[in-house]
């Protein structure tokens, strides 16, 4: 079976992840249909190594070597399946860029992804991290998808409860880790769409513009502005956009905090916790622009660690640490990186 397949050995990922580090995949496979994944379950050597399911490379750190098989995801297609009094349904391909997917929901004006805009990734793997920014999560316009089991080499759809949506996180960084593959996300887009504008970088850049009732394309402009300023172009400076996830904690931690930084950046919670702003922390311990080495923290935004050329995923993560252990101490709250290291 597995000659048949377009397998290539000792494959480097450096053009397959957005830090552009050095890293060699054992075996690597781009799959552009869900029957390839049949076939790879099906040879018995294939389906004995260890897995990888990579899409646009932007979550994780490679810090060594992958010793096992690299699935690619490169499934394409983007559809509009149905549509009820609601919302209009839309179904895309895992393989899909996913700020080229929020572009054309906006060309075909449908609004409800646009303060998504321009973050790095795939569609497949936007509902595993449940990707967010300015007061958007992928949970709040998700409606179903379709995956591969590795287990039971079956096909399945999941709804949004079985997809168990949190912070950053989702059943398939627990339960369905290592065994589910992501085939397509259906979005539900809402037809009495309303701006979800409370952030303020939002409101400054549409006031900036001089729009005071904008549309779902004008708040994708100003998101897609505000994160060029902010983010570096991977393409230019190796980076993961965000490094760390926003630390939560209780009302009683964040006042303790406010007692001695009164400036401390906190939102409060539906639940009724706190979520602090971890670029606030890194850089109110002096790690903004700062290098070690060929890695470093990016000079516009404290929570992006850069590879300014030739820094291994090793000397990223020894940054990281470094980070994490300056804030923990200062501050007695732990960050959590969102890539995920391998």
């Amino acid at each position: 079976m597995a000659h048949s397949l377009p397998i290539q050995y000792d494959f480097s990922l450096r053009n397959h992840n957005t830090f552009g580090v050095e890293a060699n995949a054992h075996a690597y496979l781009p799959i552009t249909s869900a029957a390839m994944l049949v076939d790879v379950k099906s040879d018995a050597t294939l389906a004995a190594m260890p897995r990888l399911v990579l899409g646009g490379g932007s979550n994780i750190l490679l810090t060594k070597d992958f010793p096992g098989l690299v699935l690619h995801m490169e499934i394409k297609g983007i559809e509009i399946v149905g549509e009820d009094e609601d919302a209009t349904y839309v179904r895309a391909a895992a393989g899909e860029n996913w700020h080229q997917f929020v572009q054309w929901t906006l060309q075909h004006n449908l609004g409800g992804l646009e303060n998504l805009s321009l973050i790095p990734g795939s569609v497949g793997a936007a509902p595993i991290q449940n990707i967010g920014a300015y007061g958007i999560e992928i949970k709040d316009r998700f409606h179903t998808l379709t995956l591969f089991d590795f287990e039971t080499g079956e096909q399945t759809t999941l709804d949004k409860a079985a997809c168990m949506f949190g912070y950053r996180d989702s059943v398939f960084k627990h339960r369905l880790r290592d065994r589910a593959v992501v085939l397509d996300v259906t979005f539900a887009l809402p037809k009495k769409w309303q701006s979800a504008i409370r952030y303020a970088d939002v409101t400054q850049e549409l006031a900036a513009r001089k729009i005071t009732e904008p549309t779902a394309q004008d708040i994708g402009a100003a998101v897609i502005a505000i994160r060029t300023r902010k983010l570096p172009d991977p393409a230019v400076i190796g980076n993961a956009g965000s490094f760390f996830k926003n630390p939560v904690v209780t009302p009683l931690q964040r006042d303790a905090l406010l007692a001695t930084y009164p400036q401390l950046v906190n939102y409060a919670q539906p639940d009724g916790s706190v979520k602090l702003a971890a670029g606030w922390l890194i850089d109110q311990c002096g790690w903004k622009g700062k290098s070690a080495g060929a890695a470093g923290v990016y000079e516009n935004q404290a929570l992006v660690l850069v590879n300014r050329g030739g820094a291994s995923g090793a000397d990223i993560a020894q940054l990281a640490a470094a980070i994490q252990a300056d804030v923990a101490q200062r501050f007695d709250v732990q960050l959590e990186p969102e890539p995920i290291f391998l």
